[in-house]
């Protein structure tokens, strides 16, 4: 464009202001025209003076109207140009489906599905010619708790995934743990550690630790066996998890700036004020997989028996092949595994981290579970599984594939009224759900949010149990992988024993020949280090 043409909103704006100034003698009324126009005239040569900007020099005025258009995109976006089926990262329908059964509505729909059922990648139950009963999914519960557990918790097979205070805000962490209580189920603390807010309702606690060993640590961060004992003989401590890695950001430590760390925060972290709260991307208190399980069973007994597991994402497979090499010469098993994935949510992380980095939950929890099953340990570990959860059918989908129970982080946000407005990182989350701003936060009921997330819970498990019933089963535990197909092309469909490898008890003990992927992983891991042995 020439030059008149770039510059003719700025001159627009000029020639607008010089004539409501000149006219506002003869009629006063123009004098507001004259202060829009001239404001627009002042901000038009300040672009022309700035340096910052290319496109608001070249283009005054009228440049802005592409960053109002970016401001304003994600909403224009979600509420009138995307689908219902647009997963950025949950479609409208997945989000819908929470917002209906969080008020207390099953979640019906009208007209039959709107997914395409000839796509690659659809998923179905199976069904049966002699369905079952319903169950009442109050029984869908499960034991967690191995040999040497000696205060096992009794589970449901659907949980609160790990979200920590200071990522959430007060309400919401109320919220959550008494919609936790009234449907008994459990709640992660995420590595933020157990806050006061945690604690008010009494709701079941999964303490997450981390490798800032928040709430357990001494001054210089390190490990504090004391601490951990006092927190982890609290009554709503059920289980202890020690975070090894997360799926949205696997292998990244972080920093909350000293700015940002409140009275609580500090508090329930056990960190000082006025300084910097650092996450580790690594654990000191062991740098081996033998050391993880002498540390595992360390936490066990200070904890007084109760269950002591890990999450993680998987990464490289010889490293937790090298933690079940452990396992089998220590003689020393966790309780339990969480597979995250790396669909996994959070606050905030590096986008080369969020989009390339870490296996995808379903292999990942398929994995685990092979080498469980192939090393003759399944039967001692309780594998939970998270990663974008939110229906029965995911939950199923998980639990046909060697899951014992899943967690979901995102959709219970949902269940709390957010509206996936992707500003977790702004401290300006319009729900105030993600935000430590008293007065945004100060929206969030918890006696009303608590009950949609008791709603949510309550309902899907319901749905979970009419999914079972329709395939003949009777309870989550009965899913196997033949119950779920997916179609694989315009013409095949696959049951998912059939997509997928599925070893047998024991095969990696007596030995898995060839070069297959597990065989090659299995001769690199070590029980002595993580980075495994170089493999001829």
């Amino acid at each position: 464009m020439n030059a008149p043409s770039r510059y003719s909103a700025f001159s627009l704006c000029l020639a607008l202001f010089v004539g409501s100034v000149a006219a506002s003698r003869v009629w006063p009324w123009l004098g507001l025209p004259a202060a829009v126009f001239g404001a627009l005239s002042v901000l038009g040569l300040h672009d022309l003076l700035q340096r910052r900007h290319s496109i608001q020099r070249n283009y005054p005025v009228i440049g802005h109207i592409r960053w109002i258009a970016e401001f304003v995109r994600p909403e224009i976006r979600q509420y009138l140009l995307e689908s219902d089926q647009d997963a950025a990262p949950f479609s409208r329908s997945q989000r819908s489906l929470v917002y209906q059964r969080a008020k207390g509505e099953a979640g019906e729909h009208p007209f039959g599905t709107l997914l395409d059922v000839y796509r690659h990648g659809y998923e179905f139950v199976g069904h049966s010619m002699v369905p079952s009963i319903a169950a009442d999914p109050a029984t869908f519960r499960i034991a967690i708790g191995g040999p040497h557990c000696a205060k096992p918790y009794s589970a449901s097979v659907f949980n609160i995934s790990a979200m920590s205070f200071g990522s959430l805000s007060a309400n919401a962490i109320r919220a959550l743990n008494s919609g936790a209580k009234m449907g008994r189920f459990s709640h992660d603390t995420g590595e933020g550690s157990i806050s006061s807010y945690h604690l008010e309702a009494g709701g079941d606690l999964v303490w997450e630790v981390g490798s800032g060993y928040f709430g357990c640590r001494t001054e210089e961060g390190a490990f504090d066996r004391t601490k951990f004992a006092a927190q982890a003989a609290l009554e709503s401590v059920k289980m202890i998890e020690i975070k090894l890695s997360q799926g949205a950001k696997p292998g990244h430590g972080g920093v909350l700036p000293a700015a940002k760390v409140t009275p609580e925060i500090a508090a329930a972290r056990d960190v000082p004020l006025g300084r910097d709260c650092i996450s580790p991307s690594r654990h000191t208190a062991f740098s081996t997989p033998v050391e993880l399980m002498r540390f595992i069973a360390e936490l066990r007994s200070l904890s007084g028996g109760k269950p002591v597991g890990f999450k993680l994402c998987v990464g490289l497979p010889w490293e937790f092949m090298g933690i079940v090499k452990a396992m089998l010469a220590t003689g020393i098993t966790p309780d339990f595994i969480v597979v995250d994935g790396a669909e996994g949510g959070t606050g905030a992380a590096p986008t080369e981290f969020s989009d390339h980095i870490g296996t995808p939950m379903r292999e990942g929890l398929l994995f685990v579970h092979n080498v469980l099953v192939g090393t003759g340990l399944r039967d001692r570990v309780r594998i939970g599984a998270a990663g974008k959860i939110v229906s029965a059918f995911d939950i199923a989908s998980v639990l046909a594939i060697g899951a014992d129970w899943a967690n979901a982080a995102r959709g219970f946000m949902f269940a709390l009224g957010c509206v996936q407005s992707v500003s977790c990182d702004t401290n300006r989350c319009p729900t105030g759900i993600a935000t430590q701003d008293r007065r945004r936060q100060a929206a969030l009921v918890v006696t009303d949010k608590a009950q949609r997330v008791c709603n949510f819970h309550r309902l899907t498990l319901r749905a979970l149990a009419d999914m079972l019933a329709a395939a003949g089963l009777d309870h989550p535990d009965d899913l196997r992988p033949q119950h779920l197909a997916r179609r694989v092309s315009a013409t095949e469909i696959k049951q998912f024993d059939q997509l997928h490898t599925f070893l047998k008890p024991g095969e990696l003990i007596d030995g898995v020949r060839g070069e297959s992927f597990y065989a090659t992983s299995w001769r690199r891991a070590s029980a002595d280090h993580f980075h495994g042995v170089d493999v001829a």
